[in-house]
């Protein structure tokens, strides 16, 4: 395995990495307090801003899901990668050569290989696009040149060609220096029995891009009857970098425009998307092979945000001086039976996506490439502009099949309409709906309301306010814990081996119990001062700090975050940067005490803006705080439930317990070394040059690296 990466490049790439800049690529931020920006979590799905970003200092922190960290953290969590390749991935994105320790063998450390796949998809990409201009690709000249896409237009949207052929990509890859697995990895290659050969052949292509404009796989369109795969449009298949349910098509082209105007246009095609953008509809997107759903919903709403002002939570559609359109998500579906389906699948959604979300219906259901192709850029731009709420569209379509100046047709469209209604989950806008559906049957409202009550009952929707008042941390921080889908776990998966939720009901435990609360001067001034502590260090005198010791704080996450200040060494030298005082801060603390630090390091203080922490760039010197992922603090669960622990008749525990069981002990264990270092270290620095001391240096050499293999034995060496 190769060596570790140097410690002085990874400290080149935390001071480079802007966090500011990488946070902000998919969650858009708004200031909130002196150099601090909140959004929407990126790694659990809320309503309200929970997630705070401090470029400053280069750390972020969730008060709603618990997660936070640096910049190196925050990588992790985004893309599902480790330490490593988070490192990796920062150095490439910030042009910084990495240099290795040496290793015990030759094997590549599979932390390259994000970037590695990326890399191949960029060369792929620029050899799909050297091939449109060629003599073979002139059918796909003509498909885009008949959708009326100039030269320029392809070269903006990277369209390609891949050649027909068995494996003219892999040769050209593997003249780049790709492996085979690389490619097949990537989803540009499968395996067959005569070897490995191209997936994409004989087909025009488009690049699949993340929002900070890395390609992560392609959609392509058939061009010849001979093709052996009959689908129209195929794309990437699952890999590392891309999932079909995560991936809007142009979300790099449209982000800026998507947060500036608060506007998402959703289309169908790739070449809808182009045609929207040249008709100047630059917020369009599409899905890739796959219906729009929840995680799609999510990197929209996250670009969009929600509106607030004051307690008062504004939801829908907004009125913006200088726009005619804000706050809304429209989406181009056709008016025939697919696209009814498709508008219907959209109330699987939550209620106050939902409620912002408009469908766009063009005369004789053309998509906006064909209408732009047969009326010019500004019927597209019209289509946009005249979008019906999305309630309206399906209700609407279902009543319009029936003849209501007959009793029967009214009965058969109320009986059509009735369960459409009852699935609105927000009740404040189902008697709105169910009153608008009577007018225009002509039905008494007490019959509708009678049908629209039986289906509600029948389909057991989830009622819901969109409009309701919501508490910045959600259910969770007040006492919520895990309800009908997260108490089962979505996708088989365990709700309690999820991070997000095992700290979720963590917190609840700690909100719910009622032997240990601190809300007095004596707590506020101790916060108070260890915030000053890790933001603006060098505000402390030497002096005074020196004379504090244990018996000046009396809560006890304080004491033992005073004993990881001495564990780290004391106060900072004034010419220490500051990620690295966090960095060393959060790393003496360890597992149980980074939460605490991450949580301090974005909490507001009580003091008049710095005019230097106010820029949205953090610059030179943004990245900060610990090299690892915080891992949740758990409680005693059986069945899904809370248990008291004496409720327990002794058994064998589960995998999941022992292992639980061994990551707590760890960290008490953890704990117990850190504070007698601090000690040892105080004691020392206090001591003349001597036996004695040369006694304690080698005592708390040895507990150091009993602490560090400790830690590695569970958490791996990180950093």
């Amino acid at each position: 395995m190769a060596g570790m990466i140097l410690k002085e490049d990874v400290e080149k790439v935390r001071a480079a990495a802007d966090l500011y800049d990488i946070v902000s690529a998919s969650v858009t931020l708004k200031p909130s307090g002196t150099g601090t920006y909140v959004g929407l979590c990126p790694f659990h799905d809320e309503k309200t801003p929970s997630f705070s970003v401090r470029p400053s200092l280069g750390v972020w922190h969730c008060f709603g899901c618990g997660l936070g960290g640096d910049v190196f953290g925050y990588v992790e969590q985004q893309e599902n990668i480790d330490f490593r390749e988070a490192v990796e991935l920062l150095a490439d994105k910030y042009h910084i050569e990495l240099h290795y320790e040496a290793g015990s063998g030759h094997e590549e450390h599979s932390g390259s290989k994000r970037t590695r796949l990326l890399d191949a998809n960029e060369e792929a990409q620029r050899f799909f696009v050297s091939q449109i201009l060629t003599k073979e690709a002139l059918a796909a000249r003509k498909l885009l040149g008949g959708r009326n896409f100039s030269q320029a237009d392809c070269e903006r949207f990277g369209c390609g060609y891949a050649p027909q052929g068995w494996d003219n990509l892999v040769l050209y890859l593997a003249g780049k220096g790709f492996t085979q697995q690389e490619m097949l990895d990537a989803g540009l290659a499968r395996q067959g029995q005569r070897g490995v050969y191209d997936y994409f052949r004989g087909r025009a292509t488009w690049p699949i891009r993340d929002s900070t404009g890395r390609t992560l796989g392609f959609g392509a369109r058939k061009l010849y009857d001979d093709d052996t795969i009959g689908a129209k449009y195929i794309n990437t298949p699952d890999t590392q970098l891309y999932r079909k349910t995560q991936v809007l098509y142009g979300i790099d082209l449209a982000k800026s425009a998507i947060v500036k105007k608060r506007q998402a246009v959703i289309v169908e095609g790739y070449t809808d998307v182009m045609a929207c953008h040249l008709a100047g509809i630059t917020t369009a997107v599409a899905t890739c092979g796959t219906a729009f759903g929840a995680e799609h919903a999510k990197i929209v709403r996250r670009l969009i945000s929600d509106d607030s002002l004051g307690a008062v939570q504004l939801i829908g559609p907004l009125n913006v001086e200088g726009q005619s359109l804000s706050s809304r998500i429209v989406f181009t579906f056709d008016g025939d039976a697919a696209g009814q389906k498709a508008a219907l699948h959209a109330f699987s959604l939550d209620s106050a996506f939902l409620s912002q979300t408009f469908v766009a219906v063009a005369e004789n259901n053309l998509d906006p490439c064909d209408l732009r192709l047969q009326q010019g850029d500004e019927a597209v731009s019209s289509l946009i502009e005249h979008a019906k709420p999305l309630y309206d569209f399906v209700i609407d379509a279902a009543i319009a099949r029936f003849d209501t100046s007959y009793t029967t047709g009214q009965m058969g469209a109320v009986k059509a309409a009735a369960p459409l209604i009852a699935q609105i989950r927000d009740r404040s806008l189902l008697d709105i709906y169910t009153r608008k559906a009577t007018r225009r049957i002509g039905v008494d409202l007490d019959i509708m309301r009678r049908e629209v009550n039986a289906a509600r009952r029948q389909l057991n929707v989830r009622d819901d306010d969109a409009y309701a008042s919501k508490r910045r941390f959600g259910g969770l921080a007040s006492g919520g814990g895990f309800t009908g889908r997260e108490e089962r776990g979505e996708r088989g998966q365990n709700p309690y081996e999820n991070p997000v939720r095992r700290k979720a009901l963590e917190r609840r435990d700690a909100n719910e119990q009622t032997y240990y609360r601190i809300d007095d001067a004596v707590f506020i001034c101790e916060q108070q001062f260890m915030a000053m502590l890790i933001q603006v260090p060098r505000a402390i005198g030497h002096t005074w700090f020196a004379q504090l010791s244990l018996a000046n704080f009396m809560t006890p996450v304080f004491r033992s975050l005073f004993q990881a200040v001495a564990a780290a060494g004391g106060l900072p030298s004034d010419d220490t940067p500051q990620g690295l005082w966090i960095h060393s801060l959060a790393k003496a603390g360890g597992p149980m005490l980074e939460q605490v630090i991450n949580e301090l390091a974005v909490m507001p203080l009580p003091l008049p803006p710095d005019p230097r922490d106010s820029s949205g760039s953090a610059g030179a010197d943004s990245g900060t705080g610990n090299s690892s992922t915080a891992a949740p603090i758990g409680s005693a669960v059986q069945n899904g439930q809370i248990i008291q622990a004496a409720a327990v008749q002794l058994r064998a525990p589960s995998p999941a317990e022992q292992r639980y069981a061994a990551e707590l002990l760890v960290r008490l264990l953890d704990m117990g070394f850190m504070r007698r270092i601090g000690a040892a270290k105080r004691k020392m620095s206090q001591l003349p040059d001597g036996a004695e001391k040369i006694t304690l240096l080698g005592d708390i050499t040895t507990m150091e690296t009993a602490r560090k293999d400790l830690q590695s034995q569970v958490y791996g060496n990180v950093a």
